[in-house]
């Protein structure tokens, strides 16, 4: 079966979104169409195809028509606005709808407790399952954390600027992360392998590593001794839901932190031993922590 070639994507603005049209351009195998809200002041790239929509039924299906796979990549907000996509893809006659997974594995109840606003992601495959009948399948990407996305901006808890860390229980629980690029070549690898994919939950990983192995890569690439802050698993839980309690998303990040580093039984964060890495599928290769902390912090 032949590859997809018209593709829209959604929420083209965000981290994810970025990423993903990065690496469609770079590809250079799709025509490539942005749904992008009316009230948007964000730009693209030249060759894009940009549709400002109201994200009527109308619109949706106007913009859908002709196109052979639709990539969500919206944020928490909107999660639930997916399914009003799905469906207009339906109508549409899109054979292919990668929802915005591209973080923990929602199909994991350990991971929910933890984040119980991820869901929304797993009603949204359960949805996507009583539409295969109607002709659109779907494949989903889950990723974990963001290995140098989350170096650059703080996200994993490590200060490349201060030479400061906050480490979990010690720092020796493995997981896997996923660098950026990789993220964005796996939706590639997607798109150009529809029967491989179809209807799948695939995870994927750049790295299998700890915190405590990245602290020392960046102590490495650095050349300095690093302060750290200890903190336990329970401790981050209890404050992310105190602060998410008071209205305070910055308590989101924590607990989303807490599926990848935390020591709750079952989370299954190490991708490349609790479940099938699809990297092989997708053409994908695990990388090393210490390059891509050089390439970080150079």
């Amino acid at each position: 079966m032949a590859g997809y070639k018209n593709i829209v994507l959604v929420g083209a603005s965000g981290a994810i979104g970025k990423i993903i049209i990065d690496c469609l351009i770079a590809s250079s195998s799709f025509n490539i169409t942005v749904l992008s809200r009316k009230e948007s002041k964000a730009s693209f790239p030249a060759g894009i195809t940009v549709h400002k929509s109201d994200f009527s039924d109308a619109d949706l299906e106007a913009v859908f028509k002709g196109q052979d796979a639709v990539i969500s990549a919206v944020g928490a907000t909107a999660f639930g606005e997916q399914k009003k996509v799905v469906d207009a893809a339906i109508r549409s006659g899109v054979q292919r709808f990668i929802p915005s997974e591209f973080s923990s594995n929602s199909q994991n109840e350990a991971v929910l407790k933890l984040a119980p606003f991820f869901g929304q992601k797993k009603e949204l495959i359960e949805y996507l399952k009583t539409k295969q009948s109607d002709g659109l399948s779907w494949t989903a990407v889950a990723t974990s954390g963001l290995l140098d996305w989350g170096l650059e901006n703080g996200f994993l808890e490590f200060d490349v600027a201060n030479h400061t860390a906050t480490i979990w229980d010690g720092g020796n629980q493995s997981f896997t992360l996923t660098n950026e690029k990789q993220l964005g070549q796996a939706v590639v690898s997607v798109l150009q392998h529809p029967q491989e994919t179809s209807n799948k939950y695939l995870y994927i990983a750049s790295v299998e590593t700890t915190q405590n192995e990245i602290l020392a890569a960046l102590e490495e690439a650095t050349g300095a001794k690093w302060s750290v802050k200890a903190t336990t698993t329970e401790d981050q839980v209890d404050e992310g839901f105190k602060k998410l309690g008071a209205g305070d998303f910055s308590g989101a990040f924590q607990l989303v932190r807490a599926t990848c580093y935390g020591n709750t039984p079952g989370l299954q964060a190490n991708y490349a031993k609790d479940v099938t890495l699809a990297n092989d599928v997708l053409g994908l290769k695990l990388e090393s922590v210490r390059d891509t902390v050089k390439r970080v912090v150079a």
